[in-house]
């Protein structure tokens, strides 16, 4: 294989057509399409497609992509490494991924420990669906994985569950929300308007229950799958929603809100996940002794 022309294919599809990947590469669009042309007779298969004016990525441009991301990606380890390994103290590469589903505070708090390892520390944090993570993790392109759930026994990865604590839920809006409230906690968001966890998150099939056991219809206004999102419609008081109240008072003094009520029945729990029974990434060692001995403990 040409890499070259690799390269020249991977920089159209990340800049999104052959004009802009051109000003990028210094070169017309003329010879950047011929070298795309040249990979894909190479290939025996078409990696780009027109869609109007526009070029998208083919089922196989889509597969090649995700291989010319490794490729480079390592390629610029390897430059940082043997630059590191002549002139200074390697650095440790820690690729990890996030659930969409947890908290960013918790997340932040959860990560934060692995940059204050002695070694210097390069940390790759992408986020996505659980099972998209742990096929990454599978694949050995992630070194841990963040969850508010366990890895269930039926997915068919040979990763292990590191439980790094659990936290009861608190609910929390603007105080012109809450001057709307009616009652006591939690009878107060009976009608009133709540922002909740999407389908997948944990905490979601907790929560229907707890307002089944205690006689609770609230106003649905919105389901988030991204935490943060639904923060964001809090603070600007769209209605009430939850966080673990681990992170309550850090959420009040960030976004202007006020806890209206916690329960002790809600609990969101927190794992990592990584193909290492025993840990010994140092990465990974400072996020779980962190987690259980100050952010849970």
């Amino acid at each position: 294989m040409n890499f070259k022309h690799l390269y020249y294919f991977w920089v159209t599809a990340k800049s999104g057509g052959v004009m802009r990947a051109g000003e990028q590469l210094h070169t017309t669009p003329q010879t950047l399409s011929g070298q795309i042309h040249l990979l894909e007779d190479w290939l025996g298969r078409k990696l780009f497609k027109k869609s109007g004016r526009n070029l998208e990525l083919t089922e196989h441009g889509r597969l090649a992509l995700g291989y010319a991301d490794q490729i480079f990606t390592l390629g610029n380890e390897l430059e940082s490494a043997v630059r590191q390994a002549h002139g200074g103290a390697p650095v440790l590469e820690f690729r990890v991924g996030v659930a969409d589903s947890v908290n960013k505070s918790v997340a932040y708090r959860l990560l934060e420990p692995a940059l204050a390892v002695p070694a210097p520390v390069r940390m790759a944090c992408s986020e996505g669906k659980f099972p998209d993570l742990l096929s990454q993790l599978a694949l050995n392109r992630l070194d841990l994985v963040i969850a508010d759930e366990p890895m269930s026994r039926r997915i068919n990865v040979r990763a292990f569950n590191h439980p790094l604590g659990r936290s009861s839920m608190s609910f929390m809006c603007t105080a012109a929300v809450a001057a709307n409230l009616q009652g006591r906690f939690p009878d107060c968001l009976n009608a009133a308007p709540l922002l909740i966890q999407g389908a997948q998150a944990s905490v979601r099939q907790q929560l229907e229950a707890w307002f089944t056991r205690h006689n609770i219809a609230p106003r649905v206004i919105g389901e988030f799958d991204d935490g943060a999102l639904m923060t964001a419609f809090g603070r600007e008081g769209r209605g009430v929603f939850m966080v673990p109240s681990v992170m309550e008072q850090e959420t009040a003094s960030q976004f202007g809100v006020q806890c209206v009520g916690r329960s002790d029945e809600l609990v969101e729990e927190f794992f990592a996940v990584s193909v290492e029974r025993r840990i010994t990434h140092p990465c990974v060692l400072a996020i779980t002794d962190a987690a259980r001995g100050q952010l849970f403990g």
